[in-house]
């Protein structure tokens, strides 16, 4: 097997992402951190959109976390973050589009709003993302009244995603303390070893969140 390098930043999301699921399979890897433009630089000539994290896997890249993932499963079969069973497999890629695209993208709104400066602010677009979370969190509230993980019994893909993205979702527009069962579900993302370890690595950056990182997590 080739070296495995993850051009990354620990206090990234989607970064965080791919890190839980190297850490679910015991995967050895090496980081390129972005915070070293050498670093940056390698990752815009392989991926000139800039977006990490990206995956070097030999001579061939791999950008989109869920590609990157997917990429892991090849590589290291005996732990799969995409279940084998075809139904559950599609549960866990809907979950996981469900987290991207309904969680993750609504934070990163409010985020990419607060760092404007004030008089170019969008209160129309701060309300729409903030409205967009709440309908995510009270259908993920009953969605997970009857499971233990996003797709189900067991951990994937989907949960790899969920919990950054319900930790920093938290941190920008909080979680209503009745949503009982998505309280119970981040708890359990929080405490998973893998996450807790990516979690642990990303401490030293909490002073970057502009809103603010809470003592609770």
């Amino acid at each position: 097997m080739t070296d495995l390098i993850l051009y990354s930043h620990p206090f990234s999301s989607y970064c965080q992402k791919a890190i839980v699921a190297f850490y679910e399979k015991d995967l050895p890897f090496s980081q390129r951190l972005l915070e070293d433009e050498g670093a940056m630089a390698e990752l815009k000539a392989a991926w000139p959109f800039g977006q990490f994290p990206v995956l070097k896997d030999g001579a061939r890249h791999f950008a989109e976390t869920s590609i990157i993932i997917e990429r892991l499963d090849q590589i290291s079969p005996a732990t799969p973050m995409i279940p084998t069973d075809p139904d559950l497999a599609l549960e866990t890629r809907f979950m996981d589009r469900v987290f991207d695209n309904h969680v993750q993208t609504h934070q990163q709104r409010l985020i990419y709003n607060a760092l404007r400066p004030e008089a170019d602010r969008d209160p129309l677009a701060d309300a729409d993302a903030r409205k967009k979370l709440e309908t995510a969190y009270a259908w993920l509230d009953a969605l997970m009244a009857e499971r233990t993980w996003a797709a189900g019994e067991v951990f994937t893909l989907a949960d790899c995603g969920a919990a950054p993205g319900l930790l920093y979702a938290h941190w920008t527009h909080a979680i209503p303390k009745d949503h009982v069962h998505l309280w119970a579900y981040r708890r359990r993302l929080l405490a998973r070893p893998s996450y807790a370890r990516a979690l642990d690595e990303a401490r030293p950056y909490r002073d970057y969140f502009p809103l603010g990182a809470p003592d609770e997590d």
